[in-house]
């Protein structure tokens, strides 16, 4: 027989509300071993709340959120990363006095331990230096080992998301969620980020992106899921996109049927 693996990721009828703003609404859905999902939908369709309620950066109002078989949704979001959660944000903030490996290698403090760190025990110094060893391939990997001595502040918009994607591979993550990893990223970045999440899931990491640039999605994902005010309108292949009436009215609002896949197709 042939074995069935779990769902790595289980959102089971989550609901969120800011005040009277109901933002999430009975969302359900899985993500399987191995997936690149894309997570999509018009600007204030709930995309970002979702992330956040994931990641702990939220609490949910009603449902729950299952990482590998447990519940996360009660957890704060610092004890989901070290089950093995990692994220990325929109608009990384980096630290002004932090060179760009110092602020790799601080992404894997939660791993050996900030109070050992402090002290300065042997046990931390071997951990420091195993971070460094890591956060230096990493670097390479990103193509950042040109700017690693360098301020992280310095950084252009789109290093630093290459960044944020280290320091969330530093934590050993075995899901990976990234929150438009592409906006206002230079082409040629664009196309080392997409290179890179390939690679990454090749090597057997799941990953879901919160992401506008349709392009994008069809060169990296495997699945879409559609938010559409607050719920989900569908679950299908990037190629079907474009053909699915329910995912064309929510970014057209039901509109003109002779443009109907323009947005959709750009």
């Amino acid at each position: 027989m042939t074995a069935v693996t779990a769902p790595l990721l289980q959102v089971r009828s989550v609901a969120k509300a800011f005040g009277g703003n109901r933002v999430l609404e009975d969302v359900s859905f899985q993500v399987e071993p191995g997936e690149i999902v894309g997570l999509l939908g018009p600007n204030g369709s709930g995309k970002s709340t979702l992330l956040n309620l994931v990641t702990g950066f939220e609490r949910i109002d009603q449902g729950e959120v299952l990482f590998e078989g447990g519940r996360i949704d009660r957890l704060p979001a610092h004890r989901i990363v070290d089950r093995a959660l990692g994220r990325t944000f929109q608009l990384p903030s980096m630290p002004t006095k932090m060179s760009v490996i110092e602020v790799a290698m601080a992404a894997a403090t939660a791993r050996h331990g900030f109070f050992d760190t402090l002290l300065g025990t042997r046990a931390a110094r071997e951990a420091e230096e195993r971070a460094r060893v890591e956060a230096d391939a990493l670097l390479k990997e990103f193509l950042l080992t040109p700017v690693r001595d360098l301020p992280s502040s310095a950084l252009s918009g789109g290093q630093k998301k290459l960044l944020g994607i280290v320091c969330a591979l530093m934590g050993k993550p075995r899901l990976l969620m990234l929150d438009e990893p592409t906006a206002g990223v230079h082409p040629n970045l664009r196309n080392d980020i997409v290179q890179a999440l390939q690679r990454l899931n090749r090597q057997g990491m799941t990953i879901v992106i919160v992401e506008h640039d349709m392009h994008f999605i069809r060169e990296v994902c495997t699945r879409c899921i559609v938010l559409d005010r607050g719920h989900i309108v569908a679950s299908c292949r990037p190629d079907e996109l474009s053909s699915n009436e329910r995912v064309l009215q929510a970014y057209l609002g039901g509109g003109r049927a002779a443009t109907e896949s323009e947005k959709v197709n750009a």
